[in-house]
């Protein structure tokens, strides 16, 4: 999973009083990284230097492990598909698409611990009215993050060298329609950009 300021799969929780908090599990060596229930989170995104902050909705459905993410204030929005293995980035507006591998071509399953990476269990935490485990882990670049995930593997926050770079303002688990994740027809598909 992502710990930069990119939200994928592995966030989410519950609006307070929606749900009965998750049933505690027992320690394990790592989180659980893919959400095991469908969910809509709205994030709020900050630069590791603070000076720029976003939100983003994502929303995630279990049975087809598929991630939509909408930036505020922009017509875009993303699809991500593990079956599939790719990443779609749609701009309704100018009425294109560009399809790309999905970043990470493997998947935890839901319900199963983080797969790769390290883990280091550093204790709990409230974020967004959820409990949630924070863990300490590194990027591919050797980078630390602190990350907190609810017992359902839904990503609440991230956090580098003290910083909070994403963090979840709501959290609602409630089913997702197939219709949020269809790739609207009659796009021109273009190459995506390049940084």
């Amino acid at each position: 999973m992502d710990a930069g300021n990119a939200v994928s799969a592995g966030a989410s929780g519950a609006q307070a009083g929606a749900n009965p908090a998750p049933a505690p599990v027992a320690p394990q060596d790592a989180p659980f990284i893919t959400p095991s229930v469908d969910a809509d989170v709205l994030y709020e995104l900050t630069s590791p230097t603070g000076d720029a902050v976003m939100k983003q909705r994502m929303r995630w459905q279990v049975g087809s492990l598929r991630q939509r993410l909408d930036p505020e204030g922009s017509d875009l929005f993303m699809i991500t598909s593990w079956p599939e293995h790719t990443l779609t980035v749609v701009d309704p507006s100018r009425k294109r698409k560009s399809v790309m591998p999905a970043p990470s071509q493997g998947l935890t399953p839901p319900g199963h611990p983080a797969m790769v990476g390290t883990y280091a269990r550093l204790g709990g935490s409230v974020v967004a009215g959820e409990s949630c485990i924070i863990w300490r882990t590194k990027d591919a670049d050797g980078h630390a993050s602190d990350v907190c995930y609810t017992a359902d593997g839904l990503l609440l926050q991230v956090a580098q060298q003290g910083q909070i770079t994403v963090r979840a303002l709501r959290v609602s688990r409630v089913a997702q329609p197939d219709d949020v994740f269809a790739i609207p027809s009659g796009l021109k598909q273009e190459a995506p950009a390049r940084p």
